[in-house]
């Protein structure tokens, strides 16, 4: 029985093109234990089960922009002689479906896994983002608060100290407290 990739691993393996998180065919292929070619050949095959949002063939920038992150070489030299396929988490339980093997039925639970888990990771860091902006909204307020309290402090320190001419009211005495209660 083959062993299967920790979900870790595979959660580095998603990136994110397009504006969508996708995995790269040949990090797949290896997830599910087949050759890349193996698993372009079953796309291209069942081709009406990947519509463009399950899966879409990444172009010359893409391909250039993640050279150094997905090691390929130059063409001409042992590299890749197709452009990279890439599947989102709808493409990659496809592939599975399609593949139909043991080992990509078992491994898809765990790159569906991986997908949902970035996306509650993201979603979490989208709601902390969030409350640091509401907090440094209060804060600026806060500031803008305080910063009035130190200028009327400092226009009462600037005010000149004018000599009392008057004198303090003298005490009036008090009246003798009337007790409470019955006096005979």
């Amino acid at each position: 029985m083959n062993e299967l990739i920790p979900q870790e691993l595979i959660e580095r393996k998603i990136l994110l093109i397009r504006g969508q998180r996708v995995m790269l065919d040949s990090d797949l292929a290896k997830v599910y234990g087949v050759m890349t070619r193996r698993l372009n050949e079953q796309v291209k095959r069942n081709a009406e089960r990947f519509p463009d949002d399950f899966s879409f063939v990444l172009t010359d920038e893409e391909v250039t922009s993640l050279m150094s992150q997905i090691a390929t070489s130059k063409k001409g030299r042992g590299g890749r002689r197709k452009m990279p396929r890439v599947f989102t988490e709808h493409g990659a339980i496809m592939a599975a479906n399609v593949l139909n093997s043991p080992v990509a039925i078992r491994a898809s639970v765990q790159v569906v896994r991986a997908f949902v888990r970035l996306r509650q990771l993201l979603a979490t860091h989208k709601e902390l983002a969030d409350k640091l902006a509401e907090l440094e909204k209060k804060v600026v307020w806060h500031d803008a608060e305080i910063q009035a309290i130190f200028e009327a402090i400092k226009q009462l320190a600037e005010l000149p100290a004018e000599p009392s001419s008057e004198l303090p009211p003298e005490p009036t005495p008090e009246e003798p407290k009337r007790r409470i209660g019955f006096h005979p």
